[in-house]
């Protein structure tokens, strides 16, 4: 019988598992013996974390990023035609924001149960505690590097927040986090109200929402701490 492949969610950043996963999230991950993550060393740093009850070494980590090839992926499955496996997010969960998509869709198309399992999404976390539209949202991931074409994006997606009443969601590179909000308070309307959600789940958590008049007048310096960002347009 084909193995399942559990979707594992991790700690957004420096915290115990203890803290952010279920008992039985982490006692389905003592199960398993083979896993698929973006980066091996922290899946193993997380692994021990978790206190397996084997041998790390026992453990099988493939490598699944960025620069695996789309013909690579059928052989990361194999292992599951006799055993369950485990996808492993680098910060949260798994395919959010994250590697893994195709290869869960690749699994489903093998006919492999895919079962996700409880634990932080950044995004999620992020829409809850804006206070914003959470009937409608969608998710853009990384915005455009390049100064007007930042600008210009920003904009069409304030302008859909109008139309549709829709919050708009979007991450960045850390380092280039104080840019981005530079560029969100220069580009839209003083009205319009826009959150940011930084080290989530950790000690250093800080969510704040306020209208871009108010981020004008009382600006924040973000640092190079992971953040989402949220904006949603008046009507």
């Amino acid at each position: 019988m084909a193995g399942t492949l559990y979707l594992i969610p991790t700690p957004l950043g420096a915290a115990t598992p203890d803290d952010i996963l279920p008992a039985g999230v982490q006692a389905r991950v003592r199960t398993l013996r083979y896993f698929i993550a973006e980066r091996p060393r922290t899946a193993r740093a997380f692994l021990k974390q978790v206190d397996p009850g084997f041998p790390l070494s026992d453990a099988c980590i493939a490598t699944l990023d960025e620069h695996t090839p789309a013909d690579g992926l059928a052989s990361l499955l194999e292992p599951l035609d006799a055993e369950d496996g485990g996808l492993l997010s680098e910060a949260g969960a798994p395919a959010v924001a994250d590697p893994g998509a195709e290869l869960i869709r690749l699994a489903h198309a093998r006919g492999l149960r895919v079962a996700p399992l409880v634990g932080p999404s950044a995004v999620l976390l992020a829409l809850m505690a804006s206070g914003l539209e959470g009937q409608r949202f969608v998710f853009h991931g990384y915005l455009p590097v390049d100064k007007s074409q930042l600008t210009r994006r920003l904009r069409e997606h304030e302008a859909a927040s109008r139309q549709l009443r829709q919050t708009q969601i979007f991450i960045e590179t850390p380092y280039r986090n104080d840019r981005l909000m530079a560029a969100l308070v220069r580009a839209c309307h003083p009205e319009t109200l826009v959150c940011v959600a930084t080290d989530l789940t950790l000690a250093t958590e800080s969510v704040r929402t306020a209208s871009v008049a108010t981020w004008r007048r009382e600006p924040a310096t973000i640092g190079k701490r992971p953040s989402v960002f949220l904006l949603l347009a008046s009507a």
